[in-house]
């Protein structure tokens, strides 16, 4: 298992200008510590389980000039499964999906989830259609193929196993780390790609 602080701290150095999405406990935990170009940042956005890889896949087909990366969860993936053949399904090429798996759902104090040693994530995508599927266990592999990934044709699907983070604290306790309103990404974002709000 990886640790997702050191997923991210390989990613940045390669990221360039890619649109980021980051989903799940960890990603909504650390990405923000990571990030040299939050106006690029867009997974505050979507706060809803399941709904961060439809919302990245409209992303990738409204901006195809424009990488956009998704660190997904897999308690967010399971939640909306059809979401990896409707992506395989629209060919997005400039589309990156890595999928971080704690085996658990960290965010809601860490019930398993089912079946979480025998899911193979990189098969469902593969079945799915999508161009390019892996798994990754280690982070040295993951430093060495990330460029190559990163250069390859979407849509792409990065399976990695990373350790839990496991949140006990009461919801309505908890100290939020987000620093930017929905409306204020959407707004930077827009801004950045040169998108017109109205």
């Amino acid at each position: 298992m990886i640790k997702a602080t050191d997923i991210f701290d390989v990613f940045k150095k390669v990221r360039g200008d890619a649109i980021v999405l980051a989903s799940g406990l960890a990603g909504f935990r650390h990405w923000e510590e990571y990030t040299d170009n939050p106006k690029r940042d867009a997974g505050s956005i979507v706060e809803s389980m399941g709904s961060i890889g439809p919302f990245a896949l409209g992303l990738a087909l409204a901006q195809p000039d424009e990488k956009v990366v998704l660190f997904d969860s897999e308690g967010s993936l399971l939640m909306n499964l059809g979401s990896l053949v409707t992506t395989a399904g629209q060919l997005p090429k400039n589309f990156y999906h890595f999928l971080l798996d704690n085996e658990s759902y960290a965010t809601t104090g860490g019930q398993p989830v089912p079946n979480a040693q025998n899911v193979d994530y990189e098969g469902l995508a593969r079945e799915s259609g999508y161009a390019s599927v892996c798994s990754i266990d280690d982070l040295e592999k993951f430093a060495g193929r990330l460029p190559e990934i990163l250069d390859g044709q979407g849509p792409v699907f990065v399976a990695m196993k990373i350790v839990p983070e496991i949140e006990n604290v009461p919801v309505g306790l908890r100290e939020f780390t987000i620093t930017r309103t929905a409306v204020e990404v959407i707004c930077d974002l827009r801004e950045e790609l040169g998108v017109d709000g109205e």
